[in-house]
């Protein structure tokens, strides 16, 4: 009897120890400092402590049942996945850190351990337990970015710069494409300090970082090297050095545009300039340092050159800009020295017999050859030059115009002339052709003003009033390359023209390609219902040119009835081919 009283005191000792270690667990588990939840083989939650729910900011009965990935951010969820995936496979515990969004949905940085509950048993549940590493996470975000941050401007600093080069060096070698840095120099910085105060220059600084960032794509990189030294790295440039300096070009003027409003330092007003020192790269770059210094050197030649300034240092834009300067020079004096001639395309009828020509621009440069307009005119335009270049032409048209008068076999001869849509801009351009017109006194209806689609673009009452007082004096207006550029329908019927030119695009493949000779034929009839004469360019053989008269048209202009030629070359007989 009292061998069982013993077991049975024993007994009742053990089990009040056991429920006092249970009561010391549970105590343990619920008062823990971090999160602790048991997830089912389903990944969903079994059980969750006190520090849990706070963690995920809901009540137990709220937590449990619902799958724990609902907790993971989208960005996260692979990673999550995986997670349970390899614990549940290995059994060994894993740690990773992982973005959850509480039940209230607000989002906190978590640092989660994972293991199998029964480290042998692939079916055990999953327990996890969640700390809150937000505040951890800031400070090492922190950290960082004063590691590879300015301070006073938030902008990349020389380190996170020199990083972000190298990764660029590695793009261009991949893609050919080339980038360029900018190195950026406030001129005067200096005085605002001695005069100002710290203050007032690094309210300067903050206003110059924000405005050279407006300037910039956000696939682009400016940083602050220290003091009022700026760099600016853009990339995705053109595979063409030329158009890559231009591109660059484009954006340095933007840079120095942006620094000539004044800027407002508290009370303070303070303008400052800056200076540009740029250089391109591609796949050629010894180091990202040497290119720094590119930069630099050029820096210092656009300082030496006045405020606002911006110098390359690239040695192909160099010779580029050499060229620019060379070709303007050039320009100059070939419009001084009379050195431009025009070349002349017959245009014929529907019998072959000559009815007009048009005349084309050509430069027979002393050094670099016979050069054709699409070699200067654009460049001309740029320069301003473009006014005194048209009237070269229009006076040697009508002069020639006038010879033709004389002889009753080149009477009738019409010569068209192109006019740009710049040149067409010009307030004095009708006074100045009349004038031209007035003065050699040739007959207005023998001169045909060709015009591109451009004119068109953004027609404008100026547009249709010039249109309109040289057709009161009878010239012939006919657009050019029509189907290629900006028109309308509605356009030409505003538009005092009297004929349209079918582009040698479309006339190059008509034989071969519907799509072309639908064109074609669409201007054709669209000629015809508007009352407008029907020019095809660009016949080159009499296969096209039968085809096109098959269709109805009845004017023609290409190499199968002649090339542009200088005056004493053009064939002026009836027929200048035989069908």
């Amino acid at each position: 009897m009292r061998l069982l009283e013993q077991t049975l005191s024993e007994t009742r000792a053990s089990l009040e120890e056991s429920e006092s270690i249970k009561h010391q667990y549970i105590n343990l588990y619920e008062l823990a400092p971090v999160g602790y939840l048991t997830l089912d083989l389903l990944a969903s939650v079994l059980d969750v402590n006190r520090t849990g729910t706070r963690l995920l900011s809901g009540r137990r009965d709220e937590i449990i049942g619902l799958p724990f990935a609902g907790f993971v951010v989208a960005q996260d969820e692979h990673r999550y996945a995986q997670l349970l995936e390899d614990v549940t496979a290995s059994g060994d515990p894993e740690r990773m850190d992982l973005s959850l969004r509480r039940l209230d949905g607000t989002i906190f940085d978590a640092q989660i351990d994972c293991l199998r509950v029964t480290a042998k048993d692939v079916r055990s549940p999953v327990r996890l337990t969640v700390v809150d590493i937000t505040a951890r996470k800031k400070a090492e975000a922190e950290i960082k970015h004063l590691a590879f941050y300015d301070p006073l401007t938030s902008l990349p600093n020389r380190r996170l710069l020199l990083d972000r080069l190298q990764h660029a060096f590695l793009e261009c070698v991949r893609t050919h494409h080339h980038g360029a840095i900018f190195f950026i120099d406030l001129n005067s910085f200096k005085n605002l300090n001695d005069t100002q105060g710290h203050v007032m220059g690094d309210l300067l600084l903050q206003q110059v970082a924000a405005r050279i960032t407006g300037c910039i794509r956000e696939c682009d990189t400016v940083a602050r090297l220290g003091g009022d030294e700026f760099i600016v790295m853009i990339l995705h440039l053109s595979k063409n050095p030329v158009e890559a300096a231009e591109q660059a070009k484009v954006v340095g003027e933007k840079i120095l545009a942006t620094f000539e409003a004044c800027y407002q330092l508290n009370k303070y007003e303070y303008c400052c300039s800056g200076s540009l020192g740029v250089t391109l790269f591609k796949d050629n770059l010894s180091s990202v340092e040497d290119l720094l210094k590119r930069a630099d050197m050029a820096l210092y030649r656009a300082k030496t050159m006045g405020i606002s300034t911006m110098q390359f240092f690239d040695p192909e834009m160099q010779a580029v800009e050499t060229a620019r300067d060379v070709l303007d020079v050039d320009l100059r004096r070939g419009l001084q020295e009379n050195e431009f001639v025009l070349y002349y395309q017959p245009q014929v009828d529907s019998a072959n017999k000559l009815t007009g020509v048009e005349a084309l621009l050509r430069w027979p440069h002393p050094k670099r050859g016979l050069l054709s307009p699409g070699e200067f005119i654009a460049f001309a335009e740029e320069k301003g030059l473009i006014g005194l270049i048209g009237q070269w032409v229009l006076e040697a048209a009508c002069i020639q115009l006038l010879r033709w008068s004389a002889d009753p076999e080149t009477a009738e001869l019409t010569i068209a002339i192109n006019v740009s849509a710049l040149e067409f801009s010009h307030p004095e351009f009708v006074p100045r052709m009349l004038k031209v017109i007035d003065r050699t006194g040739i007959n207005p209806k023998r001169l045909v003003l060709e015009f591109t689609e451009r004119v068109m673009l953004g027609l404008t009452e100026d547009t249709v009033s010039k249109m309109r007082a040289l057709k009161a004096r009878g010239l012939y207006f006919s657009l050019d390359d029509f189907g290629i550029g900006y028109s309308s329908l509605g356009y030409l019927q505003s538009l005092p023209l009297d004929e349209l030119k079918i582009d040698r695009t479309f006339v190059k493949d008509i034989l071969t390609n519907p799509n072309d000779a639908v064109i074609a034929c669409s201007i054709m009839a669209l000629g015809a219902s508007l009352g407008l004469a029907v020019v095809a360019e660009g016949v080159e053989t009499q296969e096209q040119r039968d085809y096109l008269a098959s269709q109805g048209c009845k004017a023609y202009q290409g190499y199968l009835f002649g090339r542009p030629v200088p005056i004493a070359e053009l064939r002026l007989g009836r027929n200048v081919r035989n069908p």
